[in-house]
């Protein structure tokens, strides 16, 4: 985005601007530092799409000093469209990561659905979410990723703050085996999200496009002076992956003082992890970040068959391994947030380095 003056400073400095030519740069900030007691833990989320939104529903409800750093590599659906058409980055998941960040009063809910509400025509508009248009005219607007985030986010009454892991959109790229059911040995380079999220065949490995993108500060510095940082639930490769191939990201995440927590998926996702066991989410994790510590792998009760195997691949990340029931009571592999945020608050208490935080 360009840097020119705000239209809308009366409304204050709602993010810090990032002066021209420092996205990207490395950027020096404390560890986590002390908390008094009582204070609330400051949680950073990395992810994208609904997995990030399920973990951000249950995080807010048990602290107010929470971030989302969400993955921009998205291509498909109105999105898509808008980075194609004007050179933005994808907006759609950072557009679920603040509705997700609504409250449950009417004010919060109301806004949660006007953002989401999608357009249906036979033109131009069809399919486009409301919440989608409104964030890329206030990056137009305001020349600055940040502070338009912060704007939405003020309007919502967002229990957080979202950020993008970068300022540059990206391209997922992806090594899949038997892409071609034809040529089932074969390894073929699968291009774009929204066709590695679907794919048949074996993922092996993804990349980013540009390879080393710059990270945005203002996630550097969230992460490096959070108490905890939660990676997933969500895509595997599509969605909480690349946060790991950000080189500044990845740097700022084995550094941290913060605990760091891995919230494993209810279920192989059809596509790019079909048959994954809850333990080859970890070795698949493990070769795209070799250096990444963690400190509590977080699973499903019913979703883990073998405890014991998946005590053991988590302990390659010198992590202890939490099982709770986190699962909605209807059956669907999806996340209830109260049952999540019961399981992330035992998680903070358990293993955090002071408390209680409340």
């Amino acid at each position: 985005m360009t840097g020119r003056t705000p239209r809308l400073s009366r409304l204050g400095r709602l993010g810090r601007r990032v002066p021209e030519g420092r996205v990207g740069r490395s950027v020096e900030v404390r560890g986590a530092r002390p908390r008094r007691r009582g204070a609330q833990p400051k949680v950073v989320a990395l992810g994208g799409g609904m997995g990030l939104s399920a973990s951000l529903a249950a995080l807010r409800r048990i602290t107010g000093d929470l971030t989302a750093v969400v993955t921009v590599a998205d291509d498909g659906g109105s999105s898509g469209r808008l980075r194609d058409e004007l050179g933005v980055l994808p907006p759609g998941d950072l557009r679920k990561a603040l509705a997700a960040l609504c409250g449950d009063d009417e004010w919060g809910q109301t806004w949660a659905r006007v953002i989401q509400h999608r357009f249906q025509s036979k033109g131009q508009l069809h399919d486009h979410a409301v919440g989608n248009l409104l964030i890329v005219a206030l990056w137009e607007q305001l020349g600055d990723h940040v502070q338009a985030l912060d704007l939405v986010g003020k309007l919502l009454g967002a229990h957080g703050r979202v950020l993008p892991m970068s300022a540059v959109p990206l391209e997922l790229q992806a090594l899949v085996k038997g892409h071609d059911p034809d040529r089932p040995e074969d390894v073929d380079v699968v291009r774009g999200q929204a066709t590695v999220a679907l794919t048949p065949g074996e993922v092996q490995s993804v990349h980013l496009v540009p390879p080393d993108p710059p990270a945005v500060p203002e996630a550097l510095a969230a992460v490096l002076d959070a108490d905890w940082v939660v990676l997933g639930p969500g895509s595997w490769f599509s969605s909480v992956i690349p946060h790991l191939l950000v080189p500044e990201l990845l740097d700022a995440l084995v550094k941290t003082k913060a605990r760091r927590v891995l919230s494993l998926n209810l279920a192989p996702q059809p596509g790019e992890t079909e048959g994954f066991s809850p333990q080859r989410h970890l070795e698949v994790l493990a070769r795209h970040a070799p250096k990444l510590a963690l400190d509590v792998v977080l699973a499903d009760e019913a979703a883990v068959p073998d405890r014991e195997v998946l005590t053991e691949a988590a302990k390659r990340f010198g992590a202890a391994v939490e099982l709770a029931p986190v699962a909605r009571r209807d059956g669907t592999p999806r996340h209830d947030p109260e049952l999540l945020a019961a399981a992330y608050d035992r998680i903070f208490r358990m293993h955090g380095r002071i408390g209680p935080w409340r």
